[in-house]
Protein backbone atom coordinates (compact mmCIF):
# COMPACT_ATOMS: atom_id res chain seq x y z
CA UNK A 1 0.00 0.00 0.00
CA UNK A 2 1.19 3.49 -0.89
CA UNK A 3 0.64 6.03 1.88
CA UNK A 4 0.45 9.61 0.59
CA UNK A 5 0.36 12.68 2.79
CA UNK A 6 -0.71 15.64 0.66
CA UNK A 7 1.69 18.59 0.76
CA UNK A 8 -1.15 21.08 0.22
CA UNK A 9 -3.99 22.63 2.23
CA UNK A 10 -5.73 23.78 -0.94
CA UNK A 11 -9.09 22.02 -1.34
CA UNK A 12 -9.01 22.34 -5.14
CA UNK A 13 -5.67 20.52 -5.17
CA UNK A 14 -6.66 17.83 -2.68
CA UNK A 15 -9.97 16.91 -4.27
CA UNK A 16 -8.21 16.85 -7.65
CA UNK A 17 -5.59 14.54 -6.11
CA UNK A 18 -8.23 11.89 -5.48
CA UNK A 19 -9.22 11.76 -9.15
CA UNK A 20 -5.59 11.96 -10.28
CA UNK A 21 -4.53 9.02 -8.13
CA UNK A 22 -7.51 7.00 -9.28
CA UNK A 23 -6.25 7.24 -12.85
CA UNK A 24 -2.49 7.26 -12.17
CA UNK A 25 -2.51 4.10 -10.05
CA UNK A 26 -5.25 1.87 -11.52
CA UNK A 27 -4.22 -1.26 -9.56
CA UNK A 28 -2.30 -0.17 -6.46
CA UNK A 29 -3.85 0.20 -3.02
CA UNK A 30 -3.45 3.73 -1.69
CA UNK A 31 -4.08 5.58 1.53
CA UNK A 32 -4.27 9.36 1.07
CA UNK A 33 -4.37 11.94 3.86
CA UNK A 34 -5.02 15.64 3.45
CA UNK A 35 -6.00 18.71 5.44
CA UNK A 36 -7.88 21.55 3.77
CA UNK A 37 -7.97 25.22 4.63
CA UNK A 38 -11.59 26.39 5.18
CA UNK A 39 -13.73 24.91 2.42
CA UNK A 40 -17.05 23.23 1.74
CA UNK A 41 -16.98 19.94 -0.14
CA UNK A 42 -20.32 19.12 -1.78
CA UNK A 43 -21.49 15.73 -3.00
CA UNK A 44 -21.43 14.84 -6.67
CA UNK A 45 -25.22 14.96 -7.06
CA UNK A 46 -26.01 18.01 -4.94
CA UNK A 47 -27.29 21.46 -5.80
CA UNK A 48 -24.37 23.51 -4.50
CA UNK A 49 -26.29 26.73 -3.91
CA UNK A 50 -28.88 24.87 -1.85
CA UNK A 51 -26.16 23.49 0.46
CA UNK A 52 -24.19 26.62 1.37
CA UNK A 53 -24.70 30.00 2.98
CA UNK A 54 -23.43 31.86 -0.08
CA UNK A 55 -23.13 35.28 1.57
CA UNK A 56 -21.11 33.89 4.49
CA UNK A 57 -18.97 31.66 2.27
CA UNK A 58 -18.15 34.54 -0.07
CA UNK A 59 -17.44 37.02 2.72
CA UNK A 60 -15.10 34.57 4.48
CA UNK A 61 -13.41 33.36 1.28
CA UNK A 62 -14.31 29.73 1.90
CA UNK A 63 -13.62 27.53 -1.11
CA UNK A 64 -16.48 25.44 -2.48
CA UNK A 65 -15.53 22.22 -4.28
CA UNK A 66 -17.61 19.43 -5.76
CA UNK A 67 -16.15 15.94 -5.19
CA UNK A 68 -16.60 12.79 -7.25
CA UNK A 69 -18.50 10.81 -4.61
CA UNK A 70 -22.12 11.14 -3.58
CA UNK A 71 -23.44 11.99 -0.14
CA UNK A 72 -23.83 15.32 1.60
CA UNK A 73 -21.93 18.56 1.99
CA UNK A 74 -19.20 18.79 4.65
CA UNK A 75 -17.09 21.60 6.03
CA UNK A 76 -13.29 21.26 6.13
CA UNK A 77 -10.71 23.38 7.91
CA UNK A 78 -7.26 22.99 9.43
CA UNK A 79 -8.73 21.12 12.40
CA UNK A 80 -10.24 18.44 10.19
CA UNK A 81 -8.28 15.43 8.91
CA UNK A 82 -9.44 13.75 5.71
CA UNK A 83 -8.54 10.19 4.74
CA UNK A 84 -9.07 8.32 1.48
CA UNK A 85 -8.66 4.62 0.68
CA UNK A 86 -8.16 3.55 -2.94
CA UNK A 87 -8.46 -0.18 -3.55
CA UNK A 88 -9.31 -2.62 -6.37
CA UNK A 89 -13.06 -3.12 -6.38
CA UNK A 90 -12.87 -6.92 -6.63
CA UNK A 91 -15.61 -8.68 -4.72
CA UNK A 92 -15.93 -5.95 -2.08
CA UNK A 93 -19.45 -5.13 -0.93
CA UNK A 94 -19.81 -1.55 -2.17
CA UNK A 95 -22.44 -0.75 0.46
CA UNK A 96 -20.23 -1.90 3.36
CA UNK A 97 -18.32 1.00 4.93
CA UNK A 98 -16.98 -0.92 7.90
CA UNK A 99 -13.74 -2.27 6.41
CA UNK A 100 -12.16 1.13 5.86
CA UNK A 101 -13.62 2.88 8.88
CA UNK A 102 -12.45 0.13 11.25
CA UNK A 103 -8.81 1.33 11.41
CA UNK A 104 -10.05 4.73 12.59
CA UNK A 105 -12.28 3.10 15.20
CA UNK A 106 -9.48 0.78 16.33
CA UNK A 107 -7.02 3.64 16.71
CA UNK A 108 -9.46 5.74 18.71
CA UNK A 109 -10.60 2.83 20.88
CA UNK A 110 -6.94 2.18 21.67
CA UNK A 111 -6.75 5.76 22.95
CA UNK A 112 -9.86 5.23 25.13
CA UNK A 113 -12.12 7.19 22.77
CA UNK A 114 -15.47 5.31 22.50
CA UNK A 115 -15.82 5.65 18.73
CA UNK A 116 -18.01 3.33 16.67
CA UNK A 117 -19.62 2.99 13.25
CA UNK A 118 -23.36 3.65 13.34
CA UNK A 119 -25.87 3.62 10.53
CA UNK A 120 -24.44 3.16 7.07
CA UNK A 121 -21.46 5.49 6.93
CA UNK A 122 -21.06 7.67 10.05
CA UNK A 123 -18.59 7.40 12.90
CA UNK A 124 -19.97 8.54 16.24
CA UNK A 125 -18.73 9.13 19.74
CA UNK A 126 -21.24 9.40 22.60
CA UNK A 127 -24.04 9.71 20.05
CA UNK A 128 -22.47 12.59 18.12
CA UNK A 129 -21.01 12.39 14.61
CA UNK A 130 -17.34 13.17 14.07
CA UNK A 131 -16.84 11.47 10.70
CA UNK A 132 -18.92 11.06 7.54
CA UNK A 133 -17.83 8.72 4.76
CA UNK A 134 -18.59 8.36 1.05
CA UNK A 135 -17.72 5.96 -1.79
CA UNK A 136 -17.06 5.81 -5.51
CA UNK A 137 -16.51 2.89 -7.90
CA UNK A 138 -14.85 3.57 -11.24
CA UNK A 139 -12.73 1.59 -13.71
CA UNK A 140 -12.33 -1.36 -11.36
CA UNK A 141 -11.20 0.80 -8.43
CA UNK A 142 -13.06 1.93 -5.33
CA UNK A 143 -12.52 5.07 -3.29
CA UNK A 144 -13.82 5.35 0.24
CA UNK A 145 -13.04 8.60 1.95
CA UNK A 146 -14.07 10.35 5.11
CA UNK A 147 -13.56 13.29 7.42
CA UNK A 148 -12.43 13.35 11.03
CA UNK A 149 -13.40 16.38 13.09
CA UNK A 150 -10.58 16.84 15.56
CA UNK A 151 -10.56 20.54 16.38
CA UNK A 152 -12.70 22.19 13.75
CA UNK A 153 -14.32 25.63 14.05
CA UNK A 154 -17.87 24.54 14.84
CA UNK A 155 -19.35 28.03 14.64
CA UNK A 156 -17.94 28.50 11.15
CA UNK A 157 -19.17 25.03 10.16
CA UNK A 158 -22.65 25.95 11.35
CA UNK A 159 -22.74 29.30 9.55
CA UNK A 160 -21.19 28.08 6.30
CA UNK A 161 -23.74 25.27 5.93
CA UNK A 162 -26.73 27.32 7.10
CA UNK A 163 -29.15 27.61 4.17
CA UNK A 164 -32.69 28.82 3.56
CA UNK A 165 -34.71 25.75 2.52
CA UNK A 166 -37.48 27.98 1.12
CA UNK A 167 -35.28 29.30 -1.69
CA UNK A 168 -34.82 26.05 -3.58
CA UNK A 169 -37.06 23.32 -4.91
CA UNK A 170 -35.24 20.44 -6.57
CA UNK A 171 -34.61 16.71 -6.54
CA UNK A 172 -30.94 16.93 -5.62
CA UNK A 173 -29.58 14.88 -2.73
CA UNK A 174 -29.87 16.94 0.46
CA UNK A 175 -27.38 16.83 3.30
CA UNK A 176 -28.64 15.31 6.52
CA UNK A 177 -27.67 17.64 9.35
CA UNK A 178 -26.56 15.62 12.34
CA UNK A 179 -25.25 16.54 15.78
CA UNK A 180 -21.50 16.81 15.28
CA UNK A 181 -18.59 17.03 17.67
CA UNK A 182 -14.84 17.47 17.79
CA UNK A 183 -12.64 14.70 19.12
CA UNK A 184 -10.27 17.14 20.82
CA UNK A 185 -12.33 17.00 24.02
CA UNK A 186 -11.45 13.31 24.32
CA UNK A 187 -7.74 14.14 24.57
CA UNK A 188 -7.37 15.90 27.96
CA UNK A 189 -3.68 16.54 27.36
CA UNK A 190 -4.40 17.94 23.92
CA UNK A 191 -3.25 16.66 20.52
CA UNK A 192 -2.21 18.32 17.29
CA UNK A 193 -3.64 17.45 13.92
CA UNK A 194 -0.18 16.33 12.77
CA UNK A 195 0.22 14.00 15.75
CA UNK A 196 -3.26 12.61 15.15
CA UNK A 197 -2.41 12.06 11.49
CA UNK A 198 0.75 10.15 12.40
CA UNK A 199 -1.17 7.92 14.80
CA UNK A 200 -3.59 7.03 12.03
CA UNK A 201 -0.75 6.29 9.60
CA UNK A 202 0.86 4.02 12.19
CA UNK A 203 -2.47 2.24 12.67
CA UNK A 204 -2.85 1.64 8.93
CA UNK A 205 0.66 0.23 8.68
CA UNK A 206 -0.01 -2.14 11.60
CA UNK A 207 -3.33 -3.41 10.22
CA UNK A 208 -2.32 -3.76 6.59
CA UNK A 209 -1.13 -7.27 5.75
CA UNK A 210 0.83 -6.11 2.72
CA UNK A 211 4.00 -3.98 2.98
CA UNK A 212 3.31 -0.25 3.11
CA UNK A 213 5.55 2.66 2.34
CA UNK A 214 5.30 6.43 2.23
CA UNK A 215 5.08 7.92 -1.25
CA UNK A 216 5.85 11.61 -1.68
CA UNK A 217 4.24 13.23 -4.70
CA UNK A 218 7.01 14.12 -7.12
CA UNK A 219 7.18 17.47 -8.95
CA UNK A 220 5.60 16.05 -12.11
CA UNK A 221 2.68 14.57 -10.16
CA UNK A 222 2.17 17.84 -8.30
CA UNK A 223 2.18 19.79 -11.58
CA UNK A 224 -0.34 17.41 -13.15
CA UNK A 225 -2.63 17.61 -10.11
CA UNK A 226 -2.41 21.41 -10.13
CA UNK A 227 -3.38 21.39 -13.80
CA UNK A 228 -6.42 19.19 -13.07
CA UNK A 229 -7.37 21.46 -10.17
CA UNK A 230 -7.13 24.53 -12.38
CA UNK A 231 -9.00 23.06 -15.33
CA UNK A 232 -11.75 21.31 -13.36
CA UNK A 233 -11.95 21.54 -9.59
CA UNK A 234 -11.54 25.31 -9.25
CA UNK A 235 -14.07 26.15 -11.98
CA UNK A 236 -17.58 27.48 -11.61
CA UNK A 237 -18.78 24.99 -14.23
CA UNK A 238 -17.80 22.01 -12.06
CA UNK A 239 -18.57 23.35 -8.61
CA UNK A 240 -21.80 25.22 -9.34
CA UNK A 241 -22.78 24.61 -12.96
CA UNK A 242 -22.75 20.87 -12.36
CA UNK A 243 -25.77 21.18 -10.07
CA UNK A 244 -28.99 19.36 -11.00
CA UNK A 245 -31.91 21.41 -12.31
CA UNK A 246 -33.66 23.46 -9.64
CA UNK A 247 -36.24 26.17 -9.07
CA UNK A 248 -35.15 29.22 -7.09
CA UNK A 249 -37.44 31.73 -5.36
CA UNK A 250 -36.69 34.76 -3.23
CA UNK A 251 -38.43 38.01 -2.29
CA UNK A 252 -37.11 41.30 -0.92
CA UNK A 253 -38.66 44.55 0.34
CA UNK A 254 -36.96 47.74 -0.87
CA UNK A 255 -38.05 51.42 -1.01
CA UNK A 256 -39.49 50.77 -4.48
CA UNK A 257 -41.73 48.04 -3.11
CA UNK A 258 -41.95 44.28 -2.85
CA UNK A 259 -40.00 42.26 -5.48
CA UNK A 260 -40.26 38.49 -5.89
CA UNK A 261 -38.01 36.46 -8.21
CA UNK A 262 -38.62 32.97 -9.61
CA UNK A 263 -35.91 31.18 -11.60
CA UNK A 264 -35.83 27.87 -13.43
CA UNK A 265 -32.16 26.81 -13.55
CA UNK A 266 -30.48 23.93 -15.37
CA UNK A 267 -26.75 23.20 -15.09
CA UNK A 268 -26.31 26.60 -13.46
CA UNK A 269 -27.92 28.49 -16.37
CA UNK A 270 -31.18 30.40 -15.98
CA UNK A 271 -33.75 28.89 -18.32
CA UNK A 272 -36.62 31.18 -17.36
CA UNK A 273 -37.05 34.16 -15.03
CA UNK A 274 -40.29 35.59 -13.69
CA UNK A 275 -40.46 38.76 -11.59
CA UNK A 276 -43.47 39.81 -9.51
CA UNK A 277 -44.18 42.58 -7.02
CA UNK A 278 -45.91 45.86 -6.23
CA UNK A 279 -43.19 48.10 -7.68
CA UNK A 280 -43.85 50.60 -10.51
CA UNK A 281 -42.05 50.01 -13.82
CA UNK A 282 -41.86 52.42 -16.74
CA UNK A 283 -40.58 49.64 -19.01
CA UNK A 284 -42.05 46.14 -19.48
CA UNK A 285 -40.59 43.81 -16.85
CA UNK A 286 -40.71 41.08 -19.50
CA UNK A 287 -37.69 42.75 -21.13
CA UNK A 288 -35.60 42.11 -18.04
CA UNK A 289 -36.94 38.56 -17.71
CA UNK A 290 -35.84 37.85 -21.28
CA UNK A 291 -32.42 39.37 -20.60
CA UNK A 292 -31.90 37.04 -17.63
CA UNK A 293 -32.74 33.91 -19.61
CA UNK A 294 -29.52 32.17 -20.67
CA UNK A 295 -27.40 33.85 -17.99
CA UNK A 296 -25.41 32.05 -15.29
CA UNK A 297 -27.01 31.95 -11.85
CA UNK A 298 -23.84 33.35 -10.34
CA UNK A 299 -23.63 36.57 -8.35
CA UNK A 300 -20.86 38.41 -10.16
CA UNK A 301 -22.18 37.38 -13.56
CA UNK A 302 -25.65 38.67 -12.68
CA UNK A 303 -24.08 41.88 -11.38
CA UNK A 304 -22.42 42.47 -14.76
CA UNK A 305 -25.68 41.80 -16.61
CA UNK A 306 -27.74 44.12 -14.43
CA UNK A 307 -25.08 46.82 -14.57
CA UNK A 308 -25.79 47.12 -18.27
CA UNK A 309 -29.41 48.25 -17.80
CA UNK A 310 -31.20 51.15 -16.11
CA UNK A 311 -32.80 49.40 -13.16
CA UNK A 312 -34.95 52.42 -12.37
CA UNK A 313 -36.87 51.78 -15.59
CA UNK A 314 -37.98 48.42 -14.26
CA UNK A 315 -38.27 48.86 -10.48
CA UNK A 316 -38.21 52.53 -9.60
CA UNK A 317 -35.88 53.41 -6.74
CA UNK A 318 -33.67 50.36 -6.26
CA UNK A 319 -29.90 49.92 -6.07
CA UNK A 320 -27.85 47.29 -7.85
CA UNK A 321 -26.73 45.79 -4.52
CA UNK A 322 -30.33 45.49 -3.34
CA UNK A 323 -31.30 43.68 -6.50
CA UNK A 324 -28.26 41.40 -6.43
CA UNK A 325 -29.44 40.20 -3.02
CA UNK A 326 -32.54 38.90 -4.75
CA UNK A 327 -30.47 36.32 -6.66
CA UNK A 328 -28.59 34.90 -3.65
Amino acid sequence: MLIIDSPSNNAYFNIATEEYLLNKYPKEELFLLYINAPSIIVGRFQNTLAEINLDYVTENQIKVVRRLTGGGAVYHDLGNLNFSFHTPLGDEDFSDFSKFTQPVVDMLNGLDVPAKLEGRNDLLVDGKKFSGNAKLARNGKMIQHGTILLNSEMQVLSEALRINPLKFKDKAVKSARARVTNLIDYFPGGITIDKFKQLLIDQIIRENAEPSHIHELNPQEVAEIEQLAQEKYSTWDWNFGGSPAYNFKKAIKVPAGFIELHLDVKKGVIQQARIFGDFFASQPIEELEELLAGQLHETEHIRRVLSSVNLTDYFGKVSLDELIDLFQ
